[in-house]
């Protein structure tokens, strides 16, 4: 049996109390989510989604302010769900602001039953549309992340090889080959023991020069 889906409500427009239930609560239940609890602010909202875990979390109040888009804020970035806010009134800019924050939807001067299972489902599609985007982004940022640190590992070995080369008057190959030899004796990966002979070769090559000034 596939479980119900679960949305957190809080309501704010303390004044519409009594039509939440016909205009959102019903609705919401007839399109198959549980309504796990129902607050009256926005405050310590990350830490109620946190332990409540809902799909989604519906906002109703009178405007938008600061103090609601920080509260919103800190869910999306801890625990990011879809959320679509119900206000009576708003501006361009504010709800610009809201919608940057991470709210999927933000609906003003529109709360009626027959538009919220559609509200809803196109903030549920576009949570999800952008939690895609996200995930791709991080990895090509870890990929990379690690291409630029592959980079500069063999950026090391290289500088490493050329220091020995020049210190031993050796061949590239046998240079590597003394190289990773040491990194075996050691135990050590091939780029710690390049950093190690680095600092003593260029230390060596530092008082060689100074010895003959």
């Amino acid at each position: 049996m596939k479980s119900r889906l679960t949305v957190l409500v809080i309501n704010e427009n303390m004044k519409h109390e009594g039509e939440l239930e016909h205009t959102l609560l019903i609705p919401l239940r007839e399109q198959g989510y549980d309504i796990v609890e129902e607050l009256t602010s926005t405050q310590h909202l990350a830490d109620k989604v946190n332990k409540l875990q809902p799909n989604l979390v519906i906002i109703s109040l009178i405007s938008l302010n600061k103090a609601d888009l920080v509260n919103i804020a800190l869910m999306a970035e801890h625990c990011p769900r879809p959320i679509v806010i119900f206000a009576e009134q708003g501006n361009q800019p504010m709800t610009e602001q809201a919608i940057r924050t991470g709210v999927s939807a933000c609906v003003v001067d529109g709360l009626e039953p027959h538009r919220v299972k559609s509200i809803v489902n196109v903030a549920v599609t576009r949570f999800e549309e952008l939690q895609t985007m996200h995930h791709a982004l991080s990895h090509a940022h870890r990929e990379l992340d690690q291409a630029r640190a592959e980079l500069a590992e063999r950026k090391l070995i290289e500088k490493a090889k050329g220091l020995i080369m020049k210190h031993n008057h050796c061949a590239e190959n046998q240079a590597f080959q003394a190289l990773r030899k040491m990194a075996m004796d050691q135990q050590k990966p091939l780029c710690d023991v390049a950093k190690n002979i680095i600092a003593v070769l260029e230390r060596h090559s530092n008082n060689i020069s100074n010895s003959h000034s």
